[in-house]
């Protein structure tokens, strides 16, 4: 039959060519539709991407301008702005987020989650360190390097006496609220007279003194907000209202995050472009420890391209970098900072925006995970205890070994999630194996460097359990379902944190209800961990 088509309102005889020019010409408006609400949903990736890119040509461009240091100070204010601005949400976000979470949650809940979330912490730290021990002894950094001296590189001495026991009691020192998000508590030391040798020279002891540093201690404010909202738990309807009152908090400073993420892009190309404005002499640094950055840095990259993808395909199946492509502005962001607590309020969102995952499970793990989790830093810091022994050409037994990795896992737990955090850290495992601390400035020198891989690493790992941790929740709300459908009619049940299927706006899904199971929605169970 001919094709037949209306122009003007007469029917004239079709012409194919005339339709192929029509789909086509739909074709072309349907991809360009495509690739531009592809472009819209990955503006801020695209943007924080470049700023870094632009941030690198800037300080190129402006390192050559020869400026002084109150115009270096002055170009380096945008970045340090956005640092500020990171930093001033995390105390909110903190306390807020773990609060509305520990009170969502029942006790015999709360332990299992947090028991799971622990061991893959304390996993994947072990073998992080076992990563950075092997690498050391593999490319050997620190052999031939025994004429390198800070002196030689103009590099100030860093000075650490703290004992190896002051400086793990120094984190459990402090679970006060308020006094944790303004200071942190360091043991000094002080020479007290105790009496006179035979020859009439006096004989003094070191005793430890509690001494009050500036900066946020966040171990404390995890540990005063989890315990906070289990007592709010324990009130039950009474607790409800305060309850409302931090979730309503924690989704106001979400939407002062979503607001500061429009200006990380902004801000990350004057951090970039101001860290290599203030380099000196980095040819020299890097070709004389260049064996240690490479060592640090491969050692990033097969834990953080390798094992933790690993890890989280076999609890959960499914790709781990389809998973980890969703967070690429956090990760740049991380790159960028050199900080895990300024990540946090960027890696939140993402990964609940962009990954799916319950906001019980990340808003109570991302937070504890940007503490205590440090497998970059785990990595780093073991590749510089081994790098410093063979610095000073000394062997290391088993035993010394077998501290390295213990100390590095635990102390990575009190590694401050900031710029140059782990350095102090890695004067606690010099202490536990008996080497002199006197050549940390060789890790300060080159610090800039290995801390960003070090910072995309432990963001990495934070966000990876918090896949797992929702995973593994799905999993058993399945067979929680599976089972109520088999049992014929429920009993009334109690559910944690329901959906709100009435008021939205009145209602928060981590206050707690009592709701009849055939009236609540699937979606509305709480985390059955």
């Amino acid at each position: 039959m001919e094709k037949k088509s209306e122009i003007n309102g007469h029917a004239v005889p079709g012409s194919d060519s005339t339709e192929r020019m029509v789909e086509k010409s739909a074709r072309e408006r349907g991809a360009g539709a495509r690739l531009l609400g592809c472009l819209r949903r990955n503006l801020l990736v695209i943007l924080t991407v470049s700023g870094v890119l632009v941030g690198v040509g800037l300080g190129m461009l402006v390192r050559g301008a020869g400026l002084s240091r109150a115009q270096k100070t002055y170009f380096a204010f945008p970045g340090e702005m956005l640092l500020r601005m990171l930093k001033m949400i995390i105390l909110p976000l903190v306390v807020c987020s773990l609060v509305s979470g520990a009170a969502s949650l029942d006790t015999r809940s709360l332990g299992k989650l947090g028991g799971i979330a622990v061991a893959y912490f304390l996993v994947t730290t072990l073998i992080a360190s076992g990563i950075g021990v092997a690498l050391a002894f593999i490319i050997q950094p620190g052999v031939g390097a025994g004429a390198l001296n800070t002196n030689s590189l103009g590099l100030e001495r860093v000075s650490s006496d703290k004992e190896t026991a002051d400086s793990f009691l120094d984190l459990a020192r402090y679970v006060s609220l308020f006094l944790s998000s303004m200071l942190q508590y360091a043991t000094g030391y002080k020479m007290v007279p105790v009496g006179n040798l035979t020859n009439g020279t006096a004989l003094y002891e070191k005793v430890p003194v509690g001494t009050e540093a500036e900066g946020m201690n966040i171990l404390g404010l995890v540990l005063f907000a989890m315990v906070f909202g289990v007592a709010l738990r324990k009130l039950g309807d009474e607790g409800e209202e305060l309850i409302r009152f931090f979730n309503a908090f924690n989704e106001a400073t979400m939407v002062l995050v979503s607001w500061i993420m429009w200006y990380i892009p902004f801000g990350i190309m004057f951090l970039v472009g101001s860290k290599i404005v203030e380099m000196e002499d980095v040819v020299l640094l890097v070709t004389s420890l260049g064996k240690y950055i490479f060592a640090s840095i491969l050692g990033h990259v097969i834990h953080g391209g390798i094992v933790l993808p690993l890890i989280y395909f076999g609890f959960t199946r499914k790709n781990p970098f389809s998973f980890l492509s969703g967070l690429i502005t956090p990760f740049t962001t991380a790159f960028a900072t050199c900080s895990s607590s300024a990540t946090l309020p960027s890696m939140i969102k993402c990964v609940e925006e962009n990954n799916g995952v319950d906001k019980r499970i990340s808003r109570f793990i991302l937070p504890i995970g940007a503490t205590v989790n440090m497998d970059g830093a785990a990595i780093f810091q073991c590749i510089a205890a081994v790098f410093i022994a063979q610095l000073n050409n000394t062997e290391l037994n088993a035993g010394q070994i077998f501290t390295i990795l213990v100390t590095a896992t635990a102390s990575s737990v009190g590694a401050a999630g900031i710029p140059a955090g782990g350095i102090i850290t890695i004067a606690i495992i010099l202490e536990a194996i008996g080497l002199p601390t006197n050549d940390l400035s060789l890790m300060l020198a080159v610090d800039w460097i290995v801390d960003r891989t070090t910072t995309v690493v432990n963001v990495e790992g934070d966000a990876l359990g918090a896949g797992i941790l929702h995973h593994i929740n799905q999993q058993e709300l399945k067979k929680q379902q599976q089972q109520q459908e088999g049992g014929g009619e429920l009993a009334e049940v109690r559910v944690e944190a329901a959906a709100n299927t009435e008021a939205e706006e009145e209602s928060s899904p981590l206050v707690t209800h009592q709701t009849k199971a055939l009236e609540a929605m699937p979606e509305a169970i709480e985390s059955v961990l």
